[in-house]
């Protein structure tokens, strides 16, 4: 059983920060690539952020400047610190571990449950 859980979201006003974390568990042997997403009611789920096995980034044009992700890969966690939040930044957001290796060998996308960031103008 493999889970990704998030934690640090909830209510901000407009131009404070916030730091989500997301940690990885169970039977994995390697986690590549992970990710934020976000998903905001009535509209669709967008990539906000991304790092490589090798520490490249991308990043939501919209965020640029104002989010940082980062890992710990022995902990196989990622974390998203969003500064400057604006209440458009309002969403669930969510991990994404598209390329983790179980112990099947095989690649499996694993996702979180979400955590709800609010940001309040």
């Amino acid at each position: 059983q493999v889970q990704l859980v998030e934690s640090g979201g909830g209510l901000v006003q407009a131009g404070g920060s916030q730091r989500l974390s997301c940690a990885a568990s169970g039977s994995i042997l390697n986690i590549n690539t992970m990710a934020w997403y976000r998903q905001a009611p009535g509209k669709q789920r967008e990539l906000v952020a991304r790092v490589s096995g090798d520490g490249r980034t991308t990043y939501l044009d919209s965020v640029k400047g104002r989010f940082t992700i980062s890992r710990d890969s022995a902990k196989n966690t990622v974390y998203l610190q969003m500064t400057s939040l604006k209440p458009e930044d309002t969403a669930v957001y969510y991990c994404d571990a598209p390329q983790a290796l179980g112990i099947d060998l095989r690649p499996h996308d694993y996702w979180g449950r979400g955590t709800q960031v609010t940001v309040s103008s």
